[in-house]
């Protein structure tokens, strides 16, 4: 049984699979949300963790996996919390939501790899919980696909393809990168799932998505980690965003780009 109160990773790793199919689909109760899920390694504010080193050390190119296994646990996580926190969601898209789960923990698991194959380990660095405080026990649905889904993870294909950008050229960046292209790539599956249960959703409860969107994302951002990687409009429109959704966060990194000046 998947807990959030199991700190140990590989344990998490281990148990999501056999809790998706056991659990989730039978609708069976589970656990209380706790503020930040266990950890088995120093969880600390993103402000308070230390300079990182360039990619062009293995130890750069490590803390680089580990902060991308931090991500993936979170998601991993949240895919657990929104099959906990909303029992009556649409059949179809919680059998879905398990695949995404599943999918994220065998992201997580070749991070972990990664780490190891570089001479490092998982807690040779703190870790955050930003991801997992983005989200409300107060979330509707439709608030926590817009805020998981399709900007949590939708800034994450836009982070991706930066990563995958600035390995190049550097030693060692075959098998790094072949980790980063294969999340990053079935990312965009991820992200589109939110895209299009986000408007099914809508459409189910005859609500406008495009006015929806932005009236909705105005009321979510103020809690939303601050994203300034340069939105990447090839992945976005293959995950399902439309030209004014991509447009809508382009001015988002721009209001937040300029408030930073």
């Amino acid at each position: 049984m998947f807990s959030f109160s199991v700190p140990d990773v590989w344990e998490k790793i281990d148990t999501i699979e056999q809790a998706c199919e056991a659990s989730f689909k039978l609708k069976q109760p589970w656990t209380d949300i706790p503020e930040d899920p266990a950890r088995d390694v120093l969880l600390l504010h993103p402000k308070e963790h230390p300079p990182k080193k360039g990619f062009a050390t293995p130890e750069g190119q490590a803390r680089m996996l580990h902060d991308l296994a931090s991500i993936e646990l979170q998601a991993m996580e949240l895919g657990v919390r929104t099959l906990v926190e909303f029992p009556n969601a649409p059949e179809g898209f919680r059998e879905e939501l398990v695949a995404v789960t599943v999918s994220e923990a065998q992201h997580l698991r070749m991070c972990l790899e990664g780490i190891e194959a570089l001479g490092y380990k998982w807690g040779d660095w703190p870790v955050h919980s930003a991801l997992w405080r983005a989200v409300s026990s107060e979330d509707t649905l439709l608030d926590r696909i817009l805020i998981v889904h399709r900007y949590l993870e939708g800034s994450g294909l836009d982070a991706g393809d930066t990563l995958i950008r600035r390995l190049e050229g550097t030693a060692g960046k075959d098998t790094i990168q072949k980790i980063v292209k294969q999340i990053n790539f079935e990312e965009i599956g991820h992200v589109n799932f939110g895209s299009v249960w986000y408007r099914e959703i809508c459409r189910q409860n005859k609500i406008d998505a495009t006015v929806d969107f932005p009236e909705r994302m105005k009321s979510l951002r103020i809690r939303l980690p601050k994203r300034v990687e340069p939105v990447n409009r090839v992945l976005r429109t293959k995950a399902g965003f439309s030209e004014e959704e991509i447009k809508y966060y382009e001015d988002l990194r721009l209001d937040f780009l300029n408030r930073k000046s």
